[in-house]
């Protein structure tokens, strides 16, 4: 379960933003999911709840937020989002498409207390 170590990975970058910023803890944290990114949110849930236990967030809450997969298409030059992912154009049915949304994780804000 790669979630463990996403989360792991997360709480360090946790722990260097509150210590440069004097903080005594966490409340809360905002990650960006993208819903192709292949991370399952309950296991994300689960691990942070797990390996947040004594560090500054043990208190945090963990806040996902989701991206929707977007395709941009070099035939028509046209973005989409996409309600289901799908690697085919639904303006001109071209394949010739790359995703530019929706395989991201990212840390938007965290929520310190100083």
């Amino acid at each position: 379960m790669h979630e463990f170590s996403i989360v792991q990975a997360l709480l360090g970058q946790v722990e260097d933003i509150a210590r440069d910023y004097n903080a005594s803890s966490v409340s809360k944290i905002y990650i960006v999911v993208g819903e192709v990114s292949g991370v399952e949110p309950h296991l994300l849930k689960t691990a942070f709840d797990t390996f947040k236990e004594n560090t500054v967030a043990s208190e945090a809450e963990l806040i996902l937020e989701f991206q929707k997969p977007h395709i941009y298409c070099m035939e028509c030059q046209k973005e989409f989002s996409l309600e289901r992912y799908s690697m085919r154009c639904p303006e001109c049915g071209s394949f010739k498409v790359k995703l530019t949304k929706g395989d991201e994780l990212i840390l938007r804000t965290l929520e310190l207390d100083i």
